[in-house]
């Protein structure tokens, strides 16, 4: 007479097989996204790195011309790496004569309000006074 015993099964089913892959895949899925935002946010940071150059830039070319630069507005634009980047330079008064304030801000050609880089600075004037 043949008995019939029931060994229990090891190893997994079709279905938790399945959830595993599933769940893997979702995950892989979360991976690549965060790795392509990374990528997307390389260009802005070299961007920014770029700009803080040229602001850093303009401001040690005043100090070592030994500019006196009137109060008002000045632009342009400056190629650093493989970017053309604007500038603008905000000179403004202080309370000591004999000092200007200036703001260089950096942008994007395309996009002059989106500054990426904001540097301050200041001058003194070689005369040794007078607005």
């Amino acid at each position: 007479m043949a008995t019939w015993r029931r060994t229990s099964a090891h190893g997994f089913t079709l279905v938790e097989v399945l959830v595993a892959l599933a769940i893997v895949a979702v995950s892989l899925l979360a991976v690549l996204r965060v790795a392509a935002q990374g990528s997307n946010h390389l260009g802005e940071l070299r961007a920014r790195l770029f700009a803080g150059w040229v602001a850093t830039d303009r401001l040690a070319e005043h100090h070592a011309r030994g500019d006196w630069l009137p109060v008002g507005m000045r632009t342009g634009i400056q190629r650093q790496g493989d970017l053309d980047l604007g500038w603008r330079e905000q000179v403004s008064a202080t309370p000591n004569p004999a000092f200007r304030r200036i703001d260089v801000f950096v942008f994007e050609p395309a996009r002059p309000a989106h500054a990426l880089a904001h540097t301050v600075g200041f001058v003194t004037n070689p005369a040794g006074g007078g607005r």
